[in-house]
């Protein structure tokens, strides 16, 4: 446990796209996390609780596509298709970051983890750009930007402790 609060306290001074507290509820959540021995398996950590997320946020969007009272207007139901094309992707993305993880490639994982944080950033902006519609996916897409970034960070510490 102190591995992760010295973690998340470091994580968030560098990154204003993380909280403390969301970070160490996060990694302190994760089954595997009292075994986490160091920064590495806390970014593996980082990157499963990613693609958790992002794979229920899917399944989330699809099954409120599915729901005939979802309610708005077309535009509305265009943001949600809009969405789950782009979760879609952050699935696709967060398995590949992980798998780009476990065999150290970290420029490549860190490509796909940067493609999930900006699927989640995009869906948000797309509800924003019509005056009036609020986003109902505004915690579900801050929560993966805020797992993205975790998980882009950690591997820059690892990266430039590795490098030094």
């Amino acid at each position: 446990q102190t591995l992760i609060a010295s973690t998340c306290k470091k994580l968030a001074k560098e990154d204003p796209n993380i909280h403390y507290a969301f970070c160490t509820t996060s990694l302190q959540s994760a089954p595997a996390s009292p075994c986490a021995a160091d920064l590495r398996a806390l970014g593996s950590i980082s990157i499963r609780l990613l693609r958790d997320n992002v794979t229920n946020t899917r399944c989330y969007i699809r099954g409120s596509l599915k729901n005939k009272k979802l309610g708005g207007d077309s535009y509305t139901r265009e943001c949600w298709t809009t969405c789950l094309d782009l979760y879609s992707d952050a699935v696709d993305a967060a398995r590949l970051a992980a798998q780009n993880y476990n065999t150290k490639a970290y420029d490549e994982a860190n490509v796909e983890l940067s493609a999930a944080l900006t699927d989640a950033s995009t869906c948000e902006d797309g509800f924003g750009e019509k005056p009036g519609v609020v986003s109902p996916l505004t915690k579900r897409n801050g929560d993966a930007v805020q797992l993205s970034a975790m998980a882009l960070s950690i591997i820059y510490f690892i990266h430039t402790n590795n490098n030094n």
